[in-house]
């Protein structure tokens, strides 16, 4: 039955192929008869056509006419004077000059090989006096001339006057010069008239008068300025070296964290016991517990990895609630919330009384409430606080984290926050998601990241599942201390 149907459309299909369209054929052409009277069977005469009128051009007008210029001769400069200058006159009666007056002499007479004597003391400042009681001379002082007979006669005046120098009140008094007398002296070379006298004595030289006032003046005194103290106790102003210093070694440059001044710092007292042999990136987690979580101790106690715990401050189980914690091997963080009128003294005060109701805190946590940050001073005031007691403190990121940065310039470890996992209630799949992250953030960075969350049950959850992954063996999880001393 098929094979019929088969044959039968290939005929069909044959048929209509060779069988003619009916109607598609191409029309007859016709003759149609022009009806008499109609005009259509009018002839055009046969006329030769009248062409176009060509354009004459506009007739060029004639060229300007370049007129060379005249050919440039010396006509002009007939009448001009073209003798030559005549040179001028040298030579002349030389003799006619006059001579040059002598140069009138100051009275002192200059060798051409005199010893070259000692410059006089200059004379120490003195207050100034009233003009009344100085008389000076206009006429220049000459030093007097010494006798040509004696030999270190210069060396020998000056000697003398440094010695009337001494008698005028109100000048230091001056170790007398040695006199280098030739005859003390037998090491000096050639007989001692070898050395040229002072040209004699031509008269008396007028010397300078001046006359001193034998009462000396008062000392005139400023007040003293006093200097810039500690504006807050508690903050070193300066920590540069002075001129009295004992150097610093390298015993006293850095403290190493096993020394006794090391073991005394919080953050190193009350730290976990961690190791990371491999050396693989740092991580912290965080968790917040401010009382109101149902989960226990029991619940967490045998977690496969490190957690650290930030109680509330303001909470008054806060002490109970870290001195369990800590027995259980987890490190103890302080959630604070300054207020955001809190002045240096105000910020001193409040620490004072937290740092002493936890003293199992390794560091500190900027709360989500005001946190540290809201008052420039009273964050200011929290560098000498801690270095002092020797807390770290981990902060919420804040634009360029200014803030922080003045804290560890101070020397204090500290850190920012990478993430808030939980902040806003997130499920498991997200908390975990913020952590694969965390985990990648902290293999870019040589210091680690810190992640915070809170005692709830699916943020617990989410963090067994998580370290059972791949990704939390790329990492090693530790106590927050690790990461702030790896800052």
């Amino acid at each position: 039955m098929i094979t019929g149907t088969v044959v039968s459309v290939l005929a069909l299909g044959t048929v209509s192929v060779l069988t003619e369209v009916p109607g598609v054929g191409a029309p007859e052409a016709e003759t149609v008869e022009v009806t008499p009277g109609s005009g259509f069977d009018l002839k055009r005469e046969d006329r030769q056509a009248a062409l176009p009128e060509v354009e004459k051009s506009p007739e060029a007008a004639g060229a300007p006419q370049v007129v060379p210029p005249a050919p440039d001769d010396l006509s002009s400069l007939s009448g001009a004077d073209t003798a030559p200058v005549r040179a001028p006159a040298t030579g002349g009666d030389v003799d006619a000059l006059g001579t040059p007056p002598e140069a009138s002499g100051g009275g002192v007479a200059v060798g051409s090989e005199s010893p070259v004597l000692p410059s006089p003391q200059s004379l120490a400042p003195e207050a100034p006096q009233d003009e009344g009681q100085v008389a000076i001379s206009t006429d220049p002082a000459q030093p007097p001339a010494p006798d040509p007979g004696e030999t270190g006669a210069g060396i020998d005046a000056s000697t003398e006057d440094a010695g009337a120098r001494s008698a005028v009140p109100g000048l230091p008094q001056e170790d007398e010069a040695p006199s280098l007398n030739p005859e003390v002296t037998p090491e000096v070379s050639g007989p001692a008239d070898s050395v040229t006298p002072v040209a004699p004595d031509e008269g008396p030289v007028p010397e300078a008068e001046q006359t001193v006032d034998d009462t000396p003046e008062p000392p005139k005194t400023l007040p003293p300025t006093g200097t810039i103290g500690d504006r807050v106790d508690g903050v070193r102003t300066n920590r540069l070296p002075s001129i009295g210093d004992e150097p610093q070694t390298d015993e006293t440059a850095a403290e190493p964290e096993d020394s006794p001044a090391a073991a005394a710092r919080a953050i190193v007292h009350n730290a976990a016991a961690f190791e990371n042999p491999d050396g693989k990136p740092l991580m912290a987690i965080v968790l917040m517990d401010d009382g109101s979580s149902p989960i226990g101790i029991e619940a967490i106690g045998s977690f496969p990895y490190p957690l650290s715990f930030a109680v509330d401050a303001d909470w008054p189980g806060a002490a109970e609630a870290a001195a369990r914690y800590r027995d259980a091997g987890f490190e103890v963080l302080l959630t604070v919330d300054l207020p955001g009128t809190a002045s240096a003294s105000d910020t001193e005060v409040a620490m004072q009384s937290w740092l002493d109701r936890v003293p199992q805190a390794v560091a500190l946590l900027e709360g989500d409430g005001t946190g540290v940050q809201a008052s420039r001073e009273a964050s200011a005031q929290l560098a000498p606080i801690l270095m002092e007691s020797g807390h770290g403190i981990v902060m919420h990121p804040n634009g360029l984290d200014m803030e922080r940065k003045l804290i560890a310039r101070e020397g204090v470890p500290s850190a920012t926050l990478f993430r808030d996992i939980d902040g806003q209630g997130q499920n498991p799949a997200a908390i975990r998601r913020f952590l694969d992250q965390a985990a990648m953030k902290a293999d870019q960075q040589e210091e680690g990241v810190i992640m915070l969350g809170r005692l709830r049950a699916d943020t617990i959850s989410a963090l067994l599942l998580w370290g059972l992954q791949d990704r939390a063996a790329s990492v090693a999880l530790a106590p927050v201390s690790a990461v702030l001393l790896a800052e």
